[in-house]
């Protein structure tokens, strides 16, 4: 028996006050005391707002545990409590659609910016560079399964569905940093009966979903460096948003904003911009804006439209964040500048440009430039491929890493089109693609950016470097 536990003992049996017993009663979960962990299930470490760092766990615990940061505990707080969210409209049918099993607890606690060590139950968090130099890029990693599609893809066959192999590969590189450009969560459909490819696997968008689907195949990167996470399609709240809210976005959980019901989907579905402060190397400060793309269409907003009006406000907060930096890299989920490809009804390819919604806000706040002067970089995913491309105009280079391991889309041939452009005013320089399933690293250098596109077996696909406004690539393949 502890001390605490004979103490509690001897409260009762002495008869003292009440807020005696309960100060004493209360030792029993103290830091010090609380080392029973067995079911914490995952640890990792989310920057937000300003950089500030967030250690993160999920547990099958009924309480949280214990966060050490340089030898000092504390109890982290509750986030999500264990529950079964009922099943609300989703982008399924409803007999395709059920509720939503989350039979663990999500807690969290704040890192202080000047801890050295931090961890969890024995596990050693990851903690935020002072300088970011060496930065790995993923985006659109979970395994398709999608009935409106009849797509079903081969979650249990590494090569088909190569998550993480590519994670692997991506922790070898050793990161400071590691950015999620979204989509996390592709398996929102049952496995049809008689499918081997996919038997087995959990589907909706329950705890299950999101071990199976990120989680666990992310592991080796969640061990090996703090995440900036961005929020994709797939993590709209009729999609898997109430797993975004409770486990992914860095910032306070608000009830009436995690997804749960449908009536606070217009609040659910759209968060603030914020920056990352990646330091100053010389004069140079960079820093990162994350941007929340998730909601937007495909096509362009008409100006009384409320998102039109919510992405406006939104693109002026980021030409305020942009004056905190040198050197500013915006990522958002949808390609702005980047291509899309698809086939059509007779087969042939289809390109598409960057999208119209973003492009035609962006315009009212910052002309044909798009982006304010201190952008000179901007990453996405939502399409399934690796992009590059850099232009003659004045546009930022444009990295599209959305080869992260769900189903590919067709590649885009290496000699575009005559006039293709993602938008009318930008003129193409350079333009690379691929559709292996690989990561992007980016690396500080004294006077520069070096970006190189990697596939799963360390094949090196593009590199680019950046100074200022200027990018230059060369293409491997």
């Amino acid at each position: 028996m502890t001390t605490c536990s004979i103490r509690s003992v001897l409260s009762s049996v002495l008869l003292l006050p009440v807020a005696t017993v309960l100060t004493l009663s209360a030792c029993s979960t103290s830091p010090q005391l609380s080392a029973q962990q067995d079911g914490l299930q995952q640890a990792w470490t989310v920057l937000g707002e300003q950089g500030q760092a967030v250690a993160r766990v999920v547990t099958t615990d009924t309480v949280c545990p214990v966060l050490t940061q340089d030898g000092k505990a504390q109890m982290m707080t509750a986030r999500a409590d264990s529950a079964t969210i009922p099943q609300r409209k989703t982008a399924s049918s409803a007999n395709d659609s059920k509720p939503s099993a989350f039979p663990v607890l999500t807690c969290e606690a704040t890192l202080s910016p000047t801890t050295s060590s931090a961890s969890v139950g024995g596990r050693a968090l990851p903690l935020p560079q002072a300088i970011a130099k060496k930065i790995v890029v993923i985006g659109d990693t979970g395994c398709r399964l999608k009935l409106a599609d009849n797509y079903f893809q081969s979650c249990s066959d590494s090569e088909k569905w190569a998550f993480r192999s590519m994670v692997e590969a991506a922790a070898k590189t050793k990161p400071d940093l590691v950015i999620h450009v979204g989509d996390y969560h592709y398996r929102e459909n049952a496995c049809p009966e008689g499918n081997k490819d996919c038997a087995g696997s959990p589907w909706g968008y329950g705890w299950d979903t999101w071990k199976a689907d990120f989680f666990d195949p992310a592991q080796a990167l969640l061990k090996v460096a703090p995440w900036v996470m961005v929020r994709g399609n797939h993590e709209t709240c009729t999609r898997a948003g109430q797993g975004w809210w409770r486990f992914l976005d860095p910032r306070p959980l608000q009830s009436g904003r995690d997804c749960n019901a449908e009536r606070d989907d217009a609040s659910g579905d759209y968060s603030p911009p914020y920056a990352v402060p990646l330091g100053r190397v010389g004069q140079e400060a960079a820093q990162l804006i994350v941007f929340d793309s998730s909601k937007v269409p495909n096509k362009a907003l008409g100006k009384n439209d409320v998102p039109y009006q919510v992405y406006m406000e939104q693109f002026k907060t980021v030409n305020q964040l942009s004056d905190a930096a040198d050197f500013n890299i915006f990522i958002n989920h949808h390609p702005i500048l980047g291509l899309g490809a698809g086939r059509n009804k007779e087969g042939g390819l289809t390109i598409w440009p960057g999208n119209a919604a973003l492009q035609g806000v962006m315009h009212e706040v910052n002309s044909t430039r798009l982006f304010p002067s201190k952008v000179q970089a901007t990453l996405a995913g939502h399409v399934h491929l690796f992009e590059a491309l850099t232009f003659n105009t004045d546009h930022p280079v444009q990295f599209v890493s959305g080869n992260g391991g769900s189903s590919l889309d067709s590649p885009l041939p290496a000699v575009l089109p005559a006039g293709t452009t993602p938008y009318a005013a930008a003129e193409i320089a350079h333009f690379s693609n691929s559709n292996d399933v690989g990561f992007m690293v980016m690396e500080r250098e004294p006077q520069s950016w070096k970006m190189q596109a990697w596939n799963k077996n360390g094949k090196l696909m593009t590199e680019c470097r950046t100074q200022g406004k200027k990018t230059q690539c060369q293409s491997f393949q």
